[in-house]
């Protein structure tokens, strides 16, 4: 046995690269091709391997220092080389690319696919592309066990690795929490009543959780101007019977909101493939209105609002909150939606931060009218202000979008729109 000299091989046009990651450490055993260090260029990043088996006597390098081909990485007790051509010591991140589907379809099989433990140096085994991702995100690929062979690290691995610390409380916040638990009841400050939550009640706090905790909100908060639209809308009167025509304003701007989904698609759609950067444009209209009721709050869908008038909508608006109120509604009335609208104005209050209903991407908040003095033209004049609060998922939506899509409400309850819009 005797010492060898681990250098640099000719890596093509890489020189003066950086070195971003020493995978092994003195006194640490490594075998044929165990990666070495990564070095990383303006255009992918390179693992060195090994081309010796034995114990590292000494790394001669750190990170951060810049290598080019011929420097020496370390000094290696060996037994035996490695027979192999130069260009094959490493592999780049385009290759990795292409290999990687076929590495995920070798352990596809979740019976056979189990972590390995990282090896006693407490170093992962990892890919430029799962290093790279990782140092991103601000991850320790260490802390991090690879699914494939020899507990390799992949991007995928990192992805999970994420996804369980956002989802997973902690040991030391679960022990708090069963602490708190544990010591105090309601009952111990006074006279309590213990009460079952309602099956509605129950079933929507389950979406609701949910859609708080996978959907980034962002709330835009606006005002619209809709003197001329209510005055049109209490002048009202049936053709037949002259009677004044009761017209809820949710109908306007149901129908309103319609056409601005037709301009703004993006609000009418759903994220179905996060990761491969999928969504879902709909081409159909069914506007979702929470109506409140004794049992809890439900959301049931205008279908096909594109294709109804004020009348028919204000007509449907009554029949599927009395359905809901009497517990009479098909539970599929519930799902495939475009966006959804909740209305306060029946109650009171202004603005608010509505959470959207998984998996629309967006929601309309609507608080109470109020007469308000608005400077225009030069003066002041009494109008007819509405608060809206809109929600959306920033994944999809961006805050210009969003303004753009408010003013948009704003034109098609104008005066100039909200005689069409009663056609």
């Amino acid at each position: 046995m005797s010492d060898k000299e681990i250098k640099v091989p000719n890596i093509g046009e890489f020189k003066d690269v950086e070195v971003i990651e020493v995978l092994v450490l003195n006194g640490q055993s490594v075998s044929k091709n165990d990666p070495l260090i990564t070095i990383e260029s303006d255009k992918s990043s390179v693992e060195i391997p090994s081309i010796f088996e034995g114990k590292v006597k000494s790394v001669n390098i750190k990170v951060g220092d810049k290598v080019s081909e011929g420097d020496t990485i370390l000094i290696i007790e060996n037994s035996e080389e490695v027979k192999v051509n130069s260009q094959d010591q490493f592999k780049i991140e385009e290759e990795e690319k292409k290999t990687q589907t076929k590495k995920e379809a070798t352990v596809n099989d979740k019976s056979k696919q189990k972590f390995i433990e990282k090896n006693v140096s407490g170093i992962s085994a990892a890919s430029p592309k799962a290093r790279k991702f990782a140092r991103e995100l601000g991850v320790d690929i260490n802390e991090i066990n690879g699914s494939q062979r020899q507990g390799r690290v992949v991007e995928s691995d990192v992805k999970n690795f994420i996804s369980s610390k956002i989802n997973k409380p902690t040991d030391v916040k679960e022990a708090k929490q069963k602490k708190i638990k544990s010591e105090f009841s309601h009952s111990d400050f006074g006279d309590v009543e213990v009460k079952d939550m309602s099956r509605v009640k129950k079933l929507a706090s389950t979406y609701l959780v949910n859609s708080w905790t996978t959907i980034p909100h962002v709330t835009n908060h606006d005002e619209l101007d809709i003197t001329e639209m209510d005055e049109f809308r209490s002048s009202l009167t049936d053709m037949y019977t002259g009677e004044k025509k009761k017209i809820t304003p949710l109908a306007f701007i149901v129908k309103a909101l319609v056409s601005s989904l037709k301009k703004f698609p993006s609000f009418n759609s759903s994220i179905d493939d996060i990761e491969n950067g999928k969504i879902t444009i709909k081409k159909y209209f069914h506007i979702g209105i929470a109506v409140d009721t004794p049992h809890g709050l439900m959301v049931p869908k205008i279908r096909n609002a594109d294709n109804k008038n004020i009348s028919n909508i204000s007509d449907e608006l009554k029949s599927v909150s009395e359905q809901c109120r009497n517990l009479k509604i098909d539970k599929k009335e519930f799902f495939g939606g475009s966006m959804t609208i909740t209305s306060l104005g029946g109650i009171g209050g202004s603005f608010f931060t509505p959470i959207i209903n998984f998996p629309e991407v967006a929601i309309l908040g609507v608080g109470k009218s109020q007469k308000k003095q608005i400077f225009i033209d030069d003066k002041f004049q009494t109008r007819t202000m509405l608060p809206i609060s809109l929600s959306y998922d920033h994944r999809i939506i961006d805050g210009a979008e969003a303004a753009r899509f408010n003013n948009d409400l704003k034109e098609n309850l104008g005066k100039n729109f909200a005689y069409k819009l009663a056609i």
